[in-house]
């Protein structure tokens, strides 16, 4: 029987976690077969953490993990280590801030056995003007870097096989602060089978972001002068 592994970051994210959890945690119950909803910890500030642990007490297939601070991209490569360590059949990415609707995962499950990665494409956000500036000029950076389009690079809804993505994940560098830019990006250049599926992306339901403005320029910066190193390895 297939497993998956629903691999969520999260830091500072006390006023979301629980409902989250509630919300996901039906999916690994239905699909069975020693599947886990794992939800990592980026070293969080707040109580994220402790409200893991008391939910795991009555939720016996989440585990929750936490782990020094390393960032979103950091947190979501361990994830994708830990569930491939774990040997998962399929590895699903979301975040914990409430913005993604399990209810769509179930088209994405449906045709796993299809495609190397079913990924969802936010073509309605409910994120704010900036946010959806940020991803057209990725998918911009991305043209000019690594010469390929991309629908939505950065989509934090995402299911991949486990044995693609074992092979894929090695040429990520330890702890890279966009690794889902560049699974997506690794996939469009090898020609890998890929397939965009229009997803809902609401509002952060609580809390606050932890990534401003400011914070995505000087991200951006790193991340062009990294493509273009990267590119050149993956050439």
């Amino acid at each position: 029987m297939e497993k998956v592994y629903l691999v969520m970051p999260a830091y500072n994210e006390e006023a979301n976690i629980e409902k989250v959890i509630s919300d996901w945690y039906p999916i690994v119950e239905q699909i069975g077969g020693g599947s886990r909803l794992v939800i990592v910890d980026d070293g969080s500030k707040d109580n994220t953490y402790a409200l893991m642990k008391k939910a795991s007490e009555n939720h016996p297939l989440f585990e929750p993990l936490t782990k020094e601070n390393k960032g979103h991209g950091a947190t979501v490569l361990y994830g994708y280590q830990y569930a491939l360590d774990q040997k998962a059949d399929y590895v699903f990415q979301t975040d914990s801030d409430g913005q993604t609707n399990p209810d769509e995962f179930w088209e994405f499950w449906e045709q796993r056995g299809q495609y190397d990665m079913v990924i969802g494409h936010r073509n309605k956000r409910e994120d704010g003007l900036s946010r959806v500036f940020v991803t057209k000029v990725l998918g911009v950076v991305i043209r000019l870097c690594f010469h390929v389009k991309v629908t939505d690079a950065n989509t934090p809804f995402r299911l991949m096989r486990a044995e693609v993505l074992r092979e894929q994940i090695r040429l990520i560098p330890k702890d890279f602060n966009l690794s889902n830019v560049l699974i997506s990006v690794i996939y469009a250049k090898k020609g890998l089978k890929v397939k965009y599926i229009p997803i809902t992306f609401r509002p952060r339901q609580g809390g606050k972001n932890s990534i401003n403005l400011k914070k995505i320029f000087g991200i951006g910066c790193q991340a062009v002068r990294d493509f273009l190193e990267i590119n050149r390895a993956l050439q």
